[in-house]
């Protein structure tokens, strides 16, 4: 009998412990890392993440440490689940700890500040990785209902088929169906994007702007994305898939999402400080919403809805404001 798949995941926020879950009702053994000692001892102790997925009952055969090596320890899997402008300096901490032949995962949806690399370029830069070794899970898969097993799909992105074939493997239950994708450009810059248009939809739906004003953002940003991806190089049909629309639509919709509950409140007249004050975990799109914008820029690519979200974010504009210049926008023809 062949050993059980062993996966480590770094951190224990709740789409880390959602996902960790997932893989130990798939068949692996799995070991959460996080920093704080407590929180690690009531994952063993009371089979809860009392902080990021209260009341949820977490699988037997997943267990939580604060030991770094100890979790990294011949992980077949190394699944990376921390805020995306963290995993520079926290990689570059873990990486003398990685098994040897460990297939790196991101679950990050993110560009990082600075550099406006993609999280697997990131990977690859600081674990000094090929992209065969890299992974990316991306998709529609709010943290909260995933560890309710609602069902859910997903895509599995690497350059390797065969190693997305074995992370599909690994994560494959009856409740969460991944797909395979070899595009890894278009499935991160789907991932990242929406949690900007997520803002922006948010921010419209504080401010009373009614449906028309959510489909047209939706669908004006699946189109900036899809620009930039294919400035990129990506397979525009990734962006018609779950990597791109699936996600989108997932985020611009549901009150579970960070980003847009995030915008919301920001939509309703609060303060960027005060919005960030009631937000208890990270909104990706906050600080990403800058790096996108920087990215569209080095590839000469137009975003005007991501270009509006950081002048409202970042720049103080009023969203009344930013909501008139985006309108008065010279007309042009739809696919532009």
């Amino acid at each position: 009998m062949s050993k059980p798949v062993k996966a480590a995941v770094f951190g224990t926020g709740s789409w880390g412990t959602a996902f960790g879950m997932v893989l130990a009702d798939a068949g692996c053994d799995v070991t959460l890392w996080g920093r704080r000692a407590e929180l690690a001892e009531a994952v063993n102790s009371s089979r809860t993440n009392p902080d990021y997925l209260p009341g949820v009952e977490l699988p037997e055969n997943l267990r939580a440490t604060t030991d770094a090596a100890e979790a990294a320890r011949d992980a077949d899997f190394t699944v990376l689940a921390v805020p995306s402008q963290t995993l520079r300096g926290n990689l570059a901490e873990w990486t003398p700890l990685l098994a040897p032949d460990t297939v790196l995962v991101s679950l990050m949806k993110g560009v990082e500040l600075g550099s406006a690399m993609r999280m697997s370029e990131v990977i690859e830069d600081v674990a000094k990785v090929g992209a065969d070794r890299v992974a990316v899970v991306t998709g529609p898969n709010l943290a909260r209902e995933i560890a309710a097993r609602m069902p859910a799909a997903a895509v599995v992105a690497c350059s390797s088929e065969p190693v997305a074939q074995r992370l599909q493997a690994a994560c494959h239950t009856p409740y969460f169906r991944p797909y395979t994708n070899t595009d890894v450009v278009g499935c991160e810059l789907g991932g990242a994007v929406k949690n900007v248009i997520g803002l922006a939809v948010g921010i419209a739906d504080g401010m009373g702007l009614g449906d028309n004003a959510k489909g047209s953002l939706i669908t004006r940003g699946l189109a900036e994305t899809t620009r930039l991806g294919l400035a990129m190089g990506a397979d525009p049909l990734t962006f018609s898939g779950l990597a791109g629309l699936g996600d989108l639509v997932a985020t611009c919709s549901s009150p579970l999402s960070r980003n847009h509950t995030f915008g919301t409140n920001l939509g309703k007249g609060m303060t960027l400080q005060e919005t960030i004050a009631v937000t208890r975990q990270t909104a990706e799109g906050v600080k990403s919403c800058e790096s996108v914008l920087d990215l569209a820029r080095r590839h000469g690519v137009d975003m005007p809805i991501t270009e509006t979200v950081v002048g409202i974010v970042h720049e103080g504009k009023p969203p009344v404001v930013a909501l008139k210049e985006l309108m008065s926008r010279s007309a042009k023809p739809e696919r532009h």
